[in-house]
């Protein structure tokens, strides 16, 4: 028996700075088209539904690069390809990895978020 029996990937947390949850709105909601859920209001951020996960906005008073991104398995990753340029949005091939198609975009802040389709 293993140690831990995990369940499932509750969420992933990323970060935006000070101030900017409007912003994140704009982008998450407007543009990705995530739905915003209610989070405790002692938590500063915005927390939003990813298929059967969560995505946790929280607020950093410095944002510096980083190689951590969530990635989300999605379908029809070409019409979304083309959704994200018609919105401006610089859209990145990744390298495939078996089973997968992969591409990035980055968030205001520079955050990646990974969108990748099984094959």
């Amino acid at each position: 028996m293993s140690l831990i029996n995990f369940i499932k990937l509750h969420h992933v947390q990323i970060c935006i700075p000070v101030g900017f949850e409007n912003d994140a709105r704009a982008f998450y909601t407007g543009i990705l088209g995530m739905e915003e859920i209610s989070k405790p209001k002692n938590i500063e951020g915005v927390w939003y539904r990813a298929g059967n996960s969560e995505l946790h906005l929280g607020i950093e008073p410095e944002i510096y690069p980083t190689k951590r991104f969530p990635a989300f398995e999605v379908e029809g990753l070409d019409e979304i390809r083309k959704r994200l340029t018609d919105k401006g949005l610089t859209v990145k091939e990744e390298l495939p990895i078996p089973g997968y198609r992969r591409i990035s975009i980055l968030d205001p802040w520079k955050n990646k978020l990974e969108l990748m389709e099984r094959i």
